[in-house]
């Protein structure tokens, strides 16, 4: 029998189940649409934090994972005997004005306190880089080294392997056992909205492409309002859209066509790459814009992990940790604004 069940493989649901594993529980992972089915099965990975200022509680919690994600995906590796993906490679961005310049060095003083030496916010010149780059208007970059990136569906399948690997259980069907964890994405919050009959949250459709290019070693780069990661495989992924209306929730469309054409403007070099994948999903995002953790405000006894949104990786091993406190050892360390009341 397990201690805890799990509905949902994507990077919510095999993060808490790692982590109550962690903790000594038995642990079962049920999904019907498989491992990373749903938004977790995406191509971008683009694990970037919130800029340092006006600092709060979501911006601490995301800074915490991001700088205990090195370790949990090393240790995730070793369980799994597959690669993760993970990199904690830095983020370039092109600074375009005078203005832009001034904010970027205000944010870089702002990083030696919030970001307490654990990673820096950079202003500088282009010799200090390499490989290709977006022009600057002013020939300098944000450069900072908390941005870390990773190819989601394969990260899935290495932190589902490292479960297994383990003694947990990873399927598509069966019963549940033991305390519930509802990390169902968009389905979880369907089901919420229609019982409460009110907006609880929605889904948010992102359509992203996987380019033949190898910048393994780079950086990510954010420019033209497009992101573009380099992934360990030798592809680049761009992306991504962010549309609350839509018809089709797989496909693509000229939209993403524009998000294309924005990157290469910003990187030429990537004009005459292949396209190897056009993809597009459907990503949860609560009402509230912050993670939806805690007990489940519609099957009692049940808690919920939902609302990653864009930054579901960026913020899963905290998420796994901090609810695998509160089900195993009752211990609530889950900030307020992430309560599920605060989207009720």
């Amino acid at each position: 029998m397990a201690d805890v069940t799990v509905r949902g493989a994507g990077i919510f649901g095999l993060s808490v189940a790692w982590a109550c594993l962690e903790k000594g529980a038995r642990v079962r992972v049920i999904d019907p649409n498989g491992i990373g089915g749903g938004a977790s099965g995406g191509i971008v990975g683009a694990l970037a934090p919130h800029v340092p200022e006006n600092w709060n509680e979501k911006k601490e919690f995301q800074f915490q994972s991001l700088i205990a994600a090195e370790a949990f995906w090393e240790n995730v590796g070793n369980w799994a005997k597959l690669e993760t993906s993970y990199a904690r490679t830095g983020r370039v961005q092109p600074l375009a004005d005078e203005r832009a310049v001034a904010l970027a060095r205000a944010r870089a003083i702002s990083a030696k306190e919030l970001w307490r030496g654990q990673a820096e916010w950079q202003v500088i010149g282009r010799e200090a880089l390499s490989g290709p780059l977006p022009e600057s208007e002013t020939g300098l970059y944000v450069f900072d080294t908390l941005t870390a990136r990773m190819f989601p569906r394969q990260a899935c399948k290495a932190l589902a392997a490292a479960i297994v690997a383990r003694g947990g259980e990873v399927l598509r069907e069966g019963d549940d056992q033991g305390a519930v964890v509802w990390a169902s994405g968009v389905h979880d919050l369907d089901r919420l909205s229609a019982h409460f009959d009110k907006d609880v949250g929605n889904a948010v459709k992102g359509q992203g492409a996987l380019l033949r290019f190898d910048m393994r070693d780079g950086p990510q780069i954010f420019a033209n309002t497009v992101h573009m990661v380099p992934h360990w495989n030798g592809t680049v992924a761009i992306g991504s859209t962010s549309e609350r209306v839509f018809e089709h929730a797989s496909d693509t469309d000229a939209q993403l066509d524009l998000v294309l054409e924005k990157a290469c403007v910003a990187l030429p070099v990537l004009r005459e790459a292949e396209v190897l994948e056009r993809w597009a999903g459907l990503r949860p995002r609560a009402k509230s814009r912050a993670p939806m953790l805690g007990r489940h405000p519609l099957v009692e006894g049940a808690y919920i992990a939902n609302g990653g949104f864009k930054i579901g990786f960026g913020m899963g091993v905290e998420v796994g940790r901090v609810l695998a406190s509160l089900i195993l050892e009752e211990i609530d360390t889950i900030p307020a604004e992430f309560a599920p009341e605060a989207s009720l």
